[in-house]
């Protein structure tokens, strides 16, 4: 089966009936991309690599340039960021806090999630794509969390199990809720990553919330001296722990110290060079 491409993709998206009129193929130097418009904004994908540091020796490649950027190592996957098109790579644009309507919030996540989609599996990117999900829209929705993005991956021929649904920390927090949202999304064929805010929340994941992974801010980790600890506790939960946001070497080579495998944020980022697909 030959996998679809983003014009494709798009002309999908175009008998979609509520996809068709946010997405289309860009313009000018991004005619190869697809873009969403909101709000009198042109979005578009950048994709921040994961990866996973007992295959290769990232740290050398930290130290070969841009040009190296193939040797970091096995890329996991990638985080998926929205981004105004004018604006530089891995700059968030973040409309959520300036959105009062709960259904006007439903529409932009739908929307970004599928623009997303499109991008990644399109351009035959590997790995799995980590996707974010604002904690207001956990609560606009009331049941079936993931049903239609689901509906939507599989009428465009996409696998919703390369697709990880990253938790925000306030839902990691409440562990009833913490598993029927994992239970709800996994039904639908996600897999799901839970964010911790401190090294105390992984006590709330266990075998009610059978989580695929759970990821950590690096510095407040390192600050708080708990990489030790949430590396022990997560090898025997069984669940891959990824430290996210490390801004600098420094960072890296103190988490190399404790048997860290996977890693994610700006010090990778600069490396890598990925502009929005």
């Amino acid at each position: 089966m030959i996998p679809p491409t983003i014009p494709t993709l798009i002309a999908r998206a175009a008998e979609h009936p509520f996809l068709g009129e946010y997405l289309a193929m860009g313009h000018g130097e991004h005619s190869d991309i697809a873009l969403a418009r909101f709000d009198g904004h042109e979005l578009a994908s950048s994709y921040e690599p994961i990866f996973d540091i007992s295959v290769h020796s990232l740290a050398q490649s930290l130290t070969s340039g841009a040009e190296g950027a193939d040797r970091f190592g096995d890329e996991l996957g990638f985080q998926a960021v929205t981004q105004r098109l004018d604006a530089p790579p891995f700059d968030v644009f973040d409309p959520f806090d300036r959105i009062a309507d709960d259904q006007q919030l439903v529409v932009l996540d739908r929307m970004s999630r599928a623009l997303h989609a499109i991008n990644f599996f399109g351009a035959q990117r590997h790995g799995l794509l980590f996707l974010r999900v604002h904690e207001r829209l956990l609560k606009s929705v009331k049941y079936d969390h993931g049903r239609h993005f689901s509906t939507v991956l599989v009428s465009f021929g996409l696998n919703p199990s390369r697709v990880v649904i990253e938790l925000p920390a306030a839902a990691v927090a409440h562990k009833t809720f913490l598993g029927y949202l994992t239970t709800s999304y996994q039904r639908y064929g996600f897999k799901v990553a839970g964010n911790l805010s401190n090294a105390g929340q992984i006590l709330s994941v266990s075998e009610t919330a059978r989580l695929d992974f759970i990821k950590m801010d690096a510095g407040i980790a390192l600050r708080d001296a708990t990489v030790k600890p949430l590396v022990g506790y997560a090898s025997r939960l069984r669940i891959p722990l990824i430290f996210n946001r490390v801004v600098d070497e420094a960072q890296f080579v103190a988490l190399q110290q404790y048997d860290v495998r996977f890693v994610q944020g700006p010090l990778f980022n600069a490396h890598y060079h990925d502009r929005a697909v």
